[in-house]
């Protein structure tokens, strides 16, 4: 019985994401693509200093040539621009094969829990934002869930400039360079989740935005 409900513990802490109370005081604040900072190893346990070659970051800046008409459709901008970095970086530091939530590639080398998403997408919108290239939003502090039935949850967060409703962006529940989630912060506060059957498509954000 003992050993059952420690499995059962372990399971669950694999599963979950911890509290967002881990600080680093060496993490760059002001990331730039000639250098920035990626975590991963779990709440932030791994910090890998980055540079990007032009080349590199001119694919991302071309995601936005087209400056979008509506925010919704620079949301979408952002994420195939997030989605591009993590698959740029990933290939450069060793965390391309980090895979969705936490229990999936649990203590894999390169396994990011949401903590080390979160700062990483926050720095992705953030180097999107120093090169004007938001014109709809603004990026905000990350947040967190709280339940007394879940554990704690972390994503980025991006404001419409206009009226500043805040949208969460959320990258954890998805394998390294899929686009993340980006629906209303509202919604995702309420614990939402991705369907089972679906993960990869903005269509679940989508249905989850119009509710």
């Amino acid at each position: 019985m003992l050993r059952t409900l420690v499995f059962a513990i372990g399971a669950g802490m694999a599963l979950a994401c911890q509290a967002d109370v881990f600080v680093r005081d060496d993490i760059i604040v002001d990331p730039d693509p000639a250098q920035f900072n990626i975590c991963h190893g779990n709440g932030c346990d791994g910090l890998v200093w980055v540079k990007l070659g032009a080349e590199q970051w001119q694919r991302v800046r071309e995601v936005f040539a087209t400056p979008a008409d509506t925010p919704a459709g620079e949301r979408e901008q952002i994420r195939t621009a997030v989605a591009l970095l993590e698959t740029t970086v990933g290939a450069m530091t060793g965390t391309a094969s980090d895979r969705g939530g936490n229990l999936a590639g649990f203590g894999l080398p390169g396994q990011m829990d949401c903590i080390d998403e979160s700062t990483n997408t926050t720095t992705y919108l953030r180097m999107l934002q120093k090169y004007g290239l938001l014109r709809w939003h603004q990026v905000a502090e990350r947040a967190t869930r709280w339940s007394l039935l879940t554990w704690p949850h972390t994503t980025a967060v991006i404001e419409e400039r206009a009226g500043l409703a805040p949208w969460a962006v959320d990258s954890w529940f998805l394998d390294n360079g899929e686009p993340p989630f980006v629906l209303p912060l509202r919604t995702w506060r309420d614990g939402w989740r991705p369907p089972q059957q679906d993960t990869a498509g903005s269509g679940d954000a989508r249905a989850a935005a119009a509710r």
